[in-house]
């Protein structure tokens, strides 16, 4: 799957209204704790991949993230599976991985017709609103994307808003300050 992702800054209060006024449906609110990990044999950072795994209601997944596909958007490859957390770490740690880096947010969800609508308070960073739909292949990449930023705009959010820096990197930047 190829999953077609696009981040701003927001402000909640507001968004919120929005979501009401287009009809969004409240999924629900969950804490996420991502611990990502650095490889042994390359750096994750010059080949822009991501290796996570994501504890959220007593539940762990592990999720590989390719390289960024397009130079506005955050939309990349990805794959997930169900893991059991402990020894999912141990294995990574065996195999030469450590770890990079923790982000930590409350997440909430909303879907907006084909659309996940997450509003996002992320541990030392604030307030963002990603919007995501997900792709069966490259041949969507192009009207996907169109359909999240037509979405954004009504939350008077445009391209070049677009935050293409991950959480971690922006943790990262922020611990190094």
């Amino acid at each position: 799957m190829i999953e077609i992702e696009v981040k701003v800054k927001a402000d909640h209060s507001k968004a919120h209204h929005v979501l009401k006024k287009i009809g969004a449906v409240k999924l629900g609110v969950e804490s996420q704790s991502d611990v990502y990990f650095a490889a042994p044999y390359r750096d994750f950072a010059k080949t822009d991949e991501a290796l996570r795994i994501r504890s959220l209601n007593d539940q762990a997944v592990l999720t590989y993230k390719g390289p960024k596909l397009d130079g506005i958007s955050k939309t990349r490859e990805e794959f997930e599976t169900s893991v059991d957390e402990e020894t999912t770490i141990q294995i990574l740690h065996a195999l030469g991985f450590s770890e990079a880096g923790v982000v930590r947010k409350k997440r909430e969800v909303f879907r907006a017709g084909e659309i996940t609508v997450c509003l996002d308070i992320v541990e030392r960073l604030g307030e963002f609103l990603e919007v995501e739909i997900v792709a069966d292949s490259e041949k969507e990449l192009e009207s996907s994307r169109a359909k999240l930023f037509e979405l954004l705009k009504q939350f008077g959010a445009e391209e070049k808003d677009s935050i293409r820096t991950s959480y971690l990197e922006m943790v990262l930047e922020k611990n190094k300050g």
